[in-house]
């Protein structure tokens, strides 16, 4: 599995010498197609994957009349309380701190609450933002999650249609953008309440919400809003048919990919 990324489960054997043959074909086959991918990424350089995600997402929104923004890896731990991240919170014993005043952030959603009541005084229409940035939690190894991962969280302040019909819109770019099917769930949240997710083949790639919200008063935002947020390493596990994040996330072992170690 650290080679290919087949589905392996239903293989069968008469016996033991005859897996051991059947492995000893399957690893040469695969660890070749390994090596002969990393030759072409040689001889044709082209960006990362997660790059090139990135970049597809970002025109997609920006087309869209969103602004890219970037703001701080360090939260404070007030900005976590806002979000009602504390001791007592699941999220809480995920968070890596760095002091007692301090932590890398576990999601985007604080300071973009701050971006967004800030560009608010700058304008009466719309105020739509989004960014793509590094976060940080505490996970148990999964196929699925990584400690540190790559969100990309959009929201539109005030909105001119429905929120969540305009929530919809937003979350179709982003697939289009990343070339997949999906459907839409309702879910519970420890942070939202309630959440609109997106999945692909039952897998989880993203979770959005509409506002006024209970977390808005202590931001100082009381108008209605649309949000989204997608882990893109998930994303282009998906789009890619690979078996792990841990092969479209920042690494030292994979490469788009390909096993280099």
């Amino acid at each position: 599995m650290e080679y290919g990324d087949a589905d392996y489960a239903h293989m069968d054997f008469g016996d033991a010498a005859e897996r051991d043959r059947q492995f000893a074909k399957l690893m040469s086959r695969t660890e070749a197609a390994n090596d002969a991918a990393i030759r072409d990424m040689i001889a044709s350089p082209t960006r990362h994957d997660l790059s090139r995600l990135e970049g597809r997402i970002a025109e997609a929104l920006t087309a869209r009349g969103f602004i890219e923004v970037r703001t701080p890896t360090f939260v404070s731990t007030q900005q976590l309380s806002k979000m009602t991240i504390t001791p007592e919170h699941p999220l809480y014993k995920q968070v890596f701190f760095i002091d007692d005043k301090r932590a890398l952030r576990p999601m985007l959603a604080p300071n973009l609450y701050v971006v967004m009541r800030r560009l608010r005084d700058h304008t009466d229409g719309p105020v739509k933002i989004f960014e793509i940035g590094q976060c940080y939690r505490k996970e148990s190894k999964s196929y699925r999650h990584l400690e540190e991962f790559t969100m990309m969280n959009l929201v539109e302040l005030g909105p001119e249609g429905d929120p969540v019909d305009t929530l919809k819109m937003y979350i179709d770019d982003v697939m289009k953008a990343a070339g997949l099917e999906y459907t839409l769930t309702r879910e519970e949240s420890d942070v939202y309440v309630e959440t609109l997710d997106v999945e692909v083949n039952g897998t989880e790639v993203a979770s959005g919400a509409v506002g006024p919200h209970k977390l808005d008063a202590a931001h100082d935002i009381h108008e209605a809003w649309s949000g989204v947020g997608f882990g893109l390493e998930r994303l282009l596990m998906l789009a890619n048919g690979k078996s792990s994040v841990r092969k479209t996330g920042k690494s030292n072992t994979y490469l788009n990919g390909c096993k280099i170690d």
